[in-house]
């Protein structure tokens, strides 16, 4: 068997080992961080959106995102039930308001939506089973992954207690819970009936939605029905399918705010900063062994043996200094989800991503400390 040199180097200096391990771990700890923040950024921006029930989605045209929406004219539903292949329209309201429970927490803002309760706009469990209690004025329902600062809303509810709050300036009743979760831009939801949700939010004129529901009869393709109504419809309103309205809002995020930009500067960062320390670490490995690299030089060991032990050496930092690195990434996980209701998911994906990119960023440290290599002549050596 061939002596494993890479291995016997490295664990020669132990501390400088774990050193180099621990730069390693670094790394890949706030890469996993940042790409578990900027998908959790994606995966909650779209939470409201996966659970409408609807084919197709009209939204003007100058709503940013879900919480800053803008209305648009009641009649292009009516309009849209004019073609073939809809099967039925329903308008949803949309807004941001303050909410002021019971107890001396300060008010807070708080994402409201409001439906017609006889029709179907959701298909969330703990909504369609609380569709009768919706039909009286003043009932909303509360999500109970919201954030805390609203207070034990969701323990109460589920005690059978009678929560009441100030949403709008105006007095309202908690009368069940449904599960959807925050995201960066929504600290909490409630459903409530149309009519509720008028009172709630004063100021919105009965006409204007913010969200068309449109869902179409069995065997219509969503894409041709899509270009049929955006040809015919007003150009006030965007006709989109559920899946494209998913990735508009995906692309404001994206595009239009700093977010995205920062998380993914944040994990070139952490790349580079384990990357110069696994350089630092075997460059001066390089340096105190160049008599022996010098050595075997002379006993005609060619530089492409030499290289392939740095190589090998930047290898098993990656791999070694990956899985603590992806341990303490999957607790710090855990603590995040529960601190802030996000939904940070280690999929497979990511994890081979990051590996890939850990053992690259070595490679990459690697080749750069290799001009250490090319400098060991034995001539000078001895």
């Amino acid at each position: 068997m061939p002596i494993p040199l890479a291995w016997l180097q490295l664990k020669r200096e132990p501390v400088r080992l774990l050193i180099a391990l621990a730069g390693v771990a670094f790394a890949v700890i706030l890469v996993f961080m940042q790409l578990g923040f900027n998908d959790a950024l994606y995966r909650s921006a779209v939470r409201m959106h996966q659970h409408l029930v609807a084919d197709l989605v009209l939204i003007s045209p100058r709503s940013p995102y879900l919480a800053t929406m803008r209305g648009f004219t009641r009649r292009r539903l009516y309009q849209a039930l004019e073609f073939d292949g809809v099967e039925a329209a329903t308008p949803v309201y949309a807004g941001l308001t303050l909410w002021k429970g019971s107890d001396t927490r300060p008010a807070r803002m708080i994402f409201v939506s409001g439906f017609d309760p006889t029709k179907k706009a959701f298909d969330l469990p703990g909504v369609n089973a609380n569709l009768d209690k919706l039909r009286l004025p003043d009932l909303v329902l509360f999500d109970s992954a919201s954030r805390p600062e609203y207070g034990p809303v969701a323990t109460s509810v589920a005690n059978g207690e009678q929560v009441t709050a100030e949403v709008g300036d105006h007095r309202v009743t908690v009368v069940g819970l449904f599960e959807l979760g925050t995201s960066f831009g929504i600290d909490g939801t409630l459903i409530t009936s149309d009519s509720t949700f008028l009172k709630l939010l004063p100021q919105r004129k009965k006409g204007l939605i913010e969200i068309g529901l449109i869902k179409l009869k069995p065997g219509v393709d969503p894409d041709a029905a899509r270009q049929v109504l955006a040809a015919g419809l007003a150009p006030d309103v965007e006709v989109l399918t559920r899946r494209g309205y998913m990735e508009r809002e995906k692309a404001h995020w994206a595009a239009t705010t700093p977010i995205g930009y920062v998380f993914t500067f944040g994990s070139i960062m952490g790349l580079i900063v384990g990357g110069v320390i696994v350089y630092q670490i075997l460059f001066a490995d390089i340096t105190a062994h160049l008599p022996q690299y010098a050595t075997l030089k002379a006993m005609g060991y060619k530089n492409s043996y030499l290289f392939s032990v740095v190589f090998q050496e930047a290898l098993i930092l990656a791999v070694v200094g990956y899985l603590p690195g992806v341990v303490v990434a999957l607790w710090l996980y855990r603590i995040t989800d529960r601190a802030t209701h996000l939904p940070l998911v280690m999929g497979c994906h990511t994890a081979l991503a990051v590996l890939a990119l850990t053992i690259l960023m070595c490679s990459v440290a690697g080749t750069i400390a290799l001009r250490k290599v090319r400098s060991a002549d034995p001539a000078e050596m001895f």
